[in-house]
């Protein structure tokens, strides 16, 4: 009688395999021998550099830790309800959720790279962390509990940024190497596809919509490649020295870069056309990122332009004269100069300058909310800014050495946070 497997052909080799490797491991050599035979496995040779190298036992480490979780979660669950139904829950606490800002101390230090990070950057839908480092590595933690999770090896120098795609489902590196890595999450972040055309350090990646990969360089360039065949379609040129940055706007229709050469640049990645070239930073421009929609009111009001009319339905009733919003109308940017600036796209013209860092600008991030913006320095702060006024709200020691990398959780409210120091603080929002 013929018993269906649960399980593909492709994972119930590598559960096979796993499970020989166990019995080597455990001197089970009859039980070994038997089992091979039996599964068509005879040639089958253990090596403790093989992926399936001590998988049995990683993966049963993590249905356990899993289990835990789901327990912890139901009995937060049972207590919420329990709440609900007494009344106890104070409704002005979930009316400023939104509103949650991270507080000191870090909740978790994530310690196992060797060499200082480079960046980091939460899963879209899961409790999942990703950290880079110039340790050639990126790690893989859950968020929640801080544990480490497993390791992704493959580029032979630093990696510099990463980026998962809207659904979480494709992790894409780039790396000091040359080359950008995609890693299949599903599939134990296997390494799929390696695209290989830059000249020189590979400095940043963003997604542009689905099937595109936008990439940054120090041999002046931006790639945008197509991810399914990984085939670079087009070659923006313009900057004069290393492209450090590379952001997309919300609605895919543009792409901002930051370089060396000071500048800040908007492209149109259809055309290839060179938008906007945004000059007044005094030193290497390190990041620059469009303001998504929702921090729009509030820089509107920052820099005096008046607020935009209410959407109408129809267009009947619209007023054409009326400016639009636009995903791509604010670009804020990062520099050595130890400034922050904010751009209109559109006519290059610098509307603000946040002032209060004592070092490098390296990173920032905007909050949830659209009022704040968070950035972090090479004064080993993490500063929390009013974008209604342009002024530092609060200034947070986040790490021993210079800080670099920083990213906000879609998922829970949580700020990472990596430094030169090595570590990765995880910090919760309250």
């Amino acid at each position: 009688m013929s018993v269906e497997h649960i399980l593909p052909e492709r994972q119930l080799k590598e559960l096979q395999k796993a499970m020989l490797d166990f019995m080597q491991s455990q001197g089970y050599t009859e039980s070994f021998a038997a089992f091979a035979r039996e599964t068509d496995n005879e040639g089958f040779v253990v090596e403790a550099n093989d992926r399936h190298h001590n998988l049995l036992a990683k993966k049963w480490t993590s249905v356990i830790r899993l289990q835990k979780k789901i327990m912890d979660l139901e009995t937060k669950l049972s207590k919420l309800q329990e709440d609900i139904r007494t009344g106890a829950v104070a409704t002005r606490r979930a009316s400023r959720a939104s509103e949650w800002l991270p507080r000191p101390p870090a909740k978790h230090r994530l310690a196992q790279h060797q060499l200082p990070i480079t960046c980091v950057r939460f899963h879209p839908q899961y409790m999942v962390l990703a950290t880079a480092s110039e340790d050639m590595s990126v790690k893989i933690w859950d968020s929640e509990s801080g544990d480490f999770e497993r390791t992704l090896k493959g580029h032979t120098k630093s990696v510099q940024d990463m980026v998962f795609d809207q659904k979480g489902k494709i992790l894409v590196t780039c790396s000091a190497d040359l080359t950008l890595r995609v890693w299949d999450v599903a599939d134990d972040y296997k390494c799929v596809r390696t695209l290989y055309g830059h000249d020189h350090c590979v400095s940043a990646v963003a997604f542009l919509g689905t099937d595109r990969l936008v990439s940054a360089s120090r041999d002046k360039s931006v790639k945008i490649w197509e991810l399914s065949t990984g085939y670079c379609i087009k070659t923006l040129s313009g900057h004069a020295d290393w492209v450090r940055a590379v952001a997309v706007s919300d609605d895919a229709r543009m792409i901002c870069t930051a370089s060396n050469d000071q500048s800040v640049r908007l492209w149109d990645p259809n055309t290839g056309e060179c938008k906007s070239d945004m000059r007044g930073h005094e030193n290497v421009v390190e990041v620059a990122k469009f303001a998504p929609v929702s921090a729009h009111p509030f820089l509107r009001r920052l820099v005096g332009l008046p607020p935009l009319p209410p959407k109408t339905n129809g267009s009947s009733t619209a007023d054409n004269s009326q400016p639009s919003e636009s995903a791509s109308q604010f670009i804020i940017s990062g520099s050595r100069d130890k400034t922050m600036r904010l751009w209109d796209a559109t006519s290059s013209q610098l509307l603000h300058t946040f002032t209060g860092h004592d070092d490098w600008v390296r990173d920032f991030v905007f909050h949830p909310s659209g009022k704040q913006l968070i950035s972090v320095s090479d004064d080993k702060t993490m500063r929390i800014w009013d974008l209604t006024t342009g002024r530092c709200a609060k200034t947070i020691e986040a790490s021993e050495h210079f800080t670099t990398c920083i990213d906000y959780s879609s998922v829970n409210p949580q700020v990472a946070t990596g430094s030169v120091d090595t570590e990765v603080c995880l910090w919760e929002c309250r």
